[in-house]
């Protein structure tokens, strides 16, 4: 059986934050709060380092699924934002899809809350629709592991690719060569052991 390798295309890729809303966050479970927060925005840092096109969404933020978390708000600030009257799949929106159509790009890197509706829905929509979809696993949360794996269990079989915000960061940088210090600046901001690995090199670099 052959198998083509389809990677994340720094030129090619749109990242959509679905859903990350103040109300709907109080559903995440399968991961620790202050974990999910830095996920979530180690993935925007990733986004803006990259320069990838990125379409925030919400839905319903009238009611108590409350508003888009401001640091995305703030991260992206000339990112279209689409709050949806009321459709529960984001691809229902017409505005969403035509944004993301408007990108030129063919392939989606989807985070959300919650996973198995809010992120599994438009996954699913835009496989059918003919887009390469890859899923930040560990950005997008909802009610406990069981519902979680459900959910990833379903999207992968469609052929949705899963991955976390480190590996998603390491597919499309691709090259430590290409700027190791900036880069590696954002992976250890997010991950404390990681800094650890930074300053021993910038130490052995002090050395020679």
């Amino acid at each position: 059986m052959s198998f083509t390798y389809k990677r994340l295309d720094k030129n090619d890729v749109t990242l959509l934050m679905v859903d990350h809303q103040a109300g709907l966050l109080s559903l995440v479970r399968d991961f620790q709060p202050d974990e999910f927060k830095n996920n979530v925005l180690a993935l925007a840092d990733i986004a803006k380092f990259f320069e990838l096109p990125t379409i925030l969404t919400t839905s319903f933020e009238d009611g108590p699924n409350g508003p888009m978390v401001p640091e995305l708000k703030e991260a992206f600030p000339n990112a279209p934002y689409i709050a949806r009257p009321g459709q529960i799949n984001a691809w229902d929106n017409e505005e969403f899809v035509q944004a993301i159509k408007d990108t030129g790009n063919s392939q989606v890197l989807i985070a959300g809350v919650v996973t198995d509706v809010c992120v599994a829905f438009p996954a699913l929509s835009a496989i059918e629709a003919g887009y390469d979809v890859f899923v930040v696993t560990d950005a997008s949360g909802t009610f406990n592991p069981a519902v979680r794996d459900a959910a990833w269990h379903r999207m992968s079989q469609a052929g949705v690719q899963l991955m976390n915000w480190f590996s998603v960061a390491s597919e499309l940088h691709r090259d430590w060569r290409n700027d190791i210090e900036a880069f590696g600046g954002i992976l250890a901001s997010h991950l404390p052991h990681y800094s650890n690995l930074i300053q021993s090199r910038d130490a052995a670099l002090n050395e020679s």
